[in-house]
């Protein structure tokens, strides 16, 4: 029987049976090996994740292209369909105004001008309102709290050296 043999793990006292050899530490050379080896490994699955992840953001752009133009497909037939349909409301609502009412075609007409401007007024208010989240806000504040990029509001002007105030033409100095 080899002494450096191991009894089974089920086996009574196969733990006790060990062989000196199998406590050492490693030699520098193999541990050296193994730390390259292990190092090798973790770039190649790094390696592997990132072309992963690179065909996953290039199928996701495709997508993502793809999408942008059907939705603006759609878009475009909402617009002209929403559009056809204001213009037949506001001609019933003239017809109304005008049949039923007894107000004057040009009264009429000015009541339906003046909805569809109110209507425009929100539109543009909503948009300029929403316009503003395209500014990136959180974003540019992050980045100027690590010190990168500049404040748009604090931006010297031509000429100027950044640090030093502009001089004021009609000032006059003390000397």
């Amino acid at each position: 029987m080899d002494p450096h043999a191991q009894a089974p793990s089920g086996a009574p006292g196969g733990d006790s049976q060990r062989s000196a050899a199998d406590d050492r530490a490693p030699s520098i050379d193999e541990a050296f090996r193994d730390i390259g080896s292990a190092g090798r490994e973790g770039l190649s699955a790094a390696l592997d994740t990132g072309r992963a992840l690179r065909g996953l953001v290039v199928a996701d752009l495709a997508l993502a292209r793809s999408a942008l133009g059907r939705a603006l497909l759609w878009v475009s037939v909402a617009i002209v369909f929403g559009a056809s349909s204001w213009l037949l409301l506001m001609a019933a609502l003239i017809a109304v105004l005008n049949g039923v009412l007894g107000w004057s075609w040009m009264a009429s007409m000015a009541a339906a001008a003046g909805l569809s401007l109110i209507v425009t007024g929100v539109g543009v208010w909503q948009a300029l309102r929403y316009f503003e989240h395209t500014r990136l806000d959180a974003t540019r504040r992050q980045l100027r709290r690590l010190g990168i990029g500049d404040d748009d509001d604090d931006a010297t002007p031509l000429g100027v050296a950044p640090g030093l105030t502009p001089r004021d033409p009609n000032r006059t100095e003390a000397r």
